[in-house]
């Protein structure tokens, strides 16, 4: 095999800048190489964009995830109780609490009500989930305690309720308005079960920026929560917050190993698994297409090193004749394809990033000039689009374009340092 790890010498370069600035009419290939540069760095900018984007989606599901959820959740099946109702939940749950809490990795645990009802207010109708927790507790969720958004105090959170920004907009609610709450689930009386009809008094606003939990989500006051639910004594289930949420599968047999027999456990995992698996699956999808697209680019490389290794038949058989030997040939050639695709790289890499740092200045103008639509939080669950910029994805995507720019230029480079001097010159 022709050498191609010696060093690159001075006349090498040389020789090759010459070639690759010299006109389409001088013999060389000016304008192929810039289409090849072009097509390079807008294929390098997809990849990096796309990936950033992929990426940011991620990490803002999952943030928002574990932001405004805990990690996991303990819930007790339907059981019997000693006075033969068959029942659901938790009783003596500081007991449960304490024991929970003692486990290693296990930063807190939440007693939890919660139950669907209908909110009522200005004459409208929608349906929530309510989630009675004490006021420590809420703390304790960094996206309901420091949300992108709030308005209110969550230290009122004792005196009312806090509500999701979507059902404050739905109903015309502001702080310090009455919601009204309707729960089938009310007083037992000889004509059947009537309706718990509630007023309750908005202390506090959150928008984490999920559409999911903005328009579906009110916090109560524990308490309350359980004497609306008809809870008295008892909570639902127990939600745990770890130390290390990736890990959360890790904690299922010592959590359950201190419940009893009927307790079960949903992670955020169980609950998010197909999602974060599809995620991935479109990930490693979008990343070989836009290989593909690299590929591409980079085979516009090859064309034009054909194109100059045809054109230069002369002057490689001049060369030879010097006394160049077949490496530096290779190295010439090499170096014609490569340089292209390095700077296409560097370039693409720079537009690439360029692109996601400015991402939401750049949409916000596209849907002013489009007239608003191009990105809802109805339709998409997340108020902007997310994306994350890492390293990693940019030196996958730098190593993809070189790796491939440096495999498909050996080969025209090989040919011309095989190329016989005395069948180049033979016609001259």
């Amino acid at each position: 095999m022709i050498s191609l790890i010696k060093p690159f010498n001075r006349f090498e370069w040389m020789i090759a800048m010459r070639y690759l600035r010299s006109k389409r009419s001088d013999g060389g290939i000016s304008s192929m190489t810039w289409i090849s540069f072009i097509g390079i760095s807008l294929a390098v900018f997809a990849l990096i964009a796309t990936l950033a984007v992929r990426t940011g989606f991620r990490t803002e599901f999952v943030g928002t995830i574990l932001g405004a959820n805990a990690h996991a959740s303990i819930y007790n099946s339907s059981y019997v109780n000693a006075d033969g109702v068959i029942t659901s939940g938790f009783s003596n749950y500081d007991q449960t609490k304490i024991n929970l809490e003692n486990i290693d990795g296990i930063i807190s645990v939440l007693p939890v009500v919660k139950g669907q009802v209908m909110a009522s207010a200005n004459g409208r109708n929608q349906g929530v989930e309510v989630i009675g927790q004490t006021l420590i507790d809420i703390k304790k969720l960094p996206l309901i305690m420091v949300p992108e958004l709030s308005f209110g105090s969550i230290d009122s959170f004792g005196k009312g309720i806090a509500v999701g920004s979507g059902i404050a907009r739905s109903l015309g609610l502001k702080v310090g308005d009455i919601l009204t709450l309707v729960s089938p689930d009310g007083v037992k009386t000889a004509f059947g079960t009537s309706p718990r009809i509630s007023g309750f008094e908005v202390v506090y606003i959150f928008q984490v920026g999920r559409y999911d939990i903005d328009n579906t989500r009110i916090y109560m006051p524990l308490d309350d929560a359980q004497i609306y639910f008809n809870r008295e004594g008892r909570i639902d289930e127990f939600e745990i917050i770890v130390n290390e949420p990736e890990s959360i599968d890790n904690f299922k047999i010592p959590l359950l190993s201190s419940m009893p027999s009927s307790a079960l456990i949903w992670t955020w995992r169980d609950a998010n698994g197909g999602f974060l698996n599809a995620l991935q699956m479109e990930d490693n999808i979008m990343f070989i297409i836009l290989s593909i697209l690299v590929l591409i680019a980079t085979m516009n490389i090859v064309s034009g090193l054909i194109m100059l290794v045809k054109n230069k038949n002369h002057d490689i058989g001049i060369l030879r004749t010097m006394g160049l030997t077949e490496g530096s040939v290779l190295r010439i050639f090499f170096i014609c394809g490569a340089f292209t695709g390095i700077i296409g790289t560097l370039f693409g890499v720079f537009l690439g990033c360029t692109f996601v740092i400015y991402l939401d200045p750049i949409f916000n103008f596209i849907n002013f000039i489009s007239g608003g639509g191009v990105w809802t939080a109805e339709k998409y669950l997340l108020s902007n689009l997310p994306a994350e910029l890492r390293i990693q994805d940019v030196l996958k995507a730098c190593s993809l374009s070189l790796g491939l720019t440096f495999i498909i230029t050996y080969f025209p480079a090989r040919r011309a340092a095989r190329l016989n001097p005395v069948e180049a010159l033979r016609y001259d």
